[in-house]
């Protein structure tokens, strides 16, 4: 399958390991290094196999992550004991996460603002029946999709990954069958979409489609809680930012 989706509206890197940190609910400021890119590197094959258009920065961190693995692995030198002490090699990439985090909060924390400026004039007619209040969904990073997307990789029956099936699935034909759901639908749980998929193929098909639909603004993908069930909509002004609240 030769499809490639550039990622240029999405995260880079250290939206990555921020992800993976309060995925596992691990310390900023005591990454265990060798977790953390093991997880890192797993993802970055994840989007490989998907032929997705990694940014160079995503490999410059993968490097960066297993120079710094190497050098909390080796022996110290004992005559060098002391300044080893105070020279911890996950200083720069902690220093960067905890600065990149504080800009990305304080981002969503404005957007999130004039989301709700956008609300506060609404005129709602005093003799009108006032409907439910609207659910609040939040929108879903890149990461949390290719999770999902891995979870159903995995959840997969071995014996059907045997089957010789004759249907060839294509992202075109994906993203027409996506729309023409949304369509009846006001929305969809990607897991459901994933359920649906006879084999591999499909799945994969599948989540290049909703990832090519999200580039082109046409779907939203939103979650309701951190890490929680992923839901794909038409994009309506129905989504707004997701605050980034220090979980860290």
């Amino acid at each position: 399958m030769s499809y490639k989706i550039k990622l240029e509206i999405f995260e880079g890197p250290l939206d990555l390991l921020l992800y993976l940190i309060k995925k596992d609910h691990l310390n900023i400021h005591n990454i265990p290094i060798a977790q953390i890119t093991e997880q890192y590197l797993q993802y970055l094959e994840l989007m490989q196999l998907l032929d997705l258009n990694i940014a160079g920065e995503f490999i410059v961190m993968a490097a960066t992550l297993m120079h710094i693995k190497s050098k909390m692995l080796l022996p110290p030198d004992e005559t060098e004991q002391e300044a080893i002490e105070d020279d911890d090699p996950r200083e720069e990439l902690v220093r960067k996460l905890l600065e990149y985090k504080k800009f990305k909060e304080a981002a969503g924390f404005l957007e999130n603002c004039e989301s709700i400026q956008r609300k506060v004039f609404k005129r709602v007619n005093p003799g009108a029946n006032i409907e439910a209040e609207e659910e609040v969904f939040f929108e879903t990073s890149l990461f949390d999709l290719i999770s999902a997307f891995s979870k159903a990789l995995k959840e997969i029956p071995r014996d059907i990954f045997r089957e010789i099936i004759n249907d060839e699935f294509t992202v075109s034909g994906k993203i027409h069958d996506l729309l023409h759901i949304l369509v009846k639908k006001k929305k969809i749980l990607l897991t459901d979409l994933f359920i649906q998929s006879k084999n591999k193929n499909e799945i994969i098909a599948t989540f290049l489609a909703v990832l090519e639909l999200i580039r082109q603004k046409e779907i939203v993908a939103a979650q309701k809680d951190l890490f929680g069930g992923i839901f794909i909509f038409l994009n309506e002004e129905r989504i707004v930012p997701a605050m980034h609240v220090s979980t860290i």
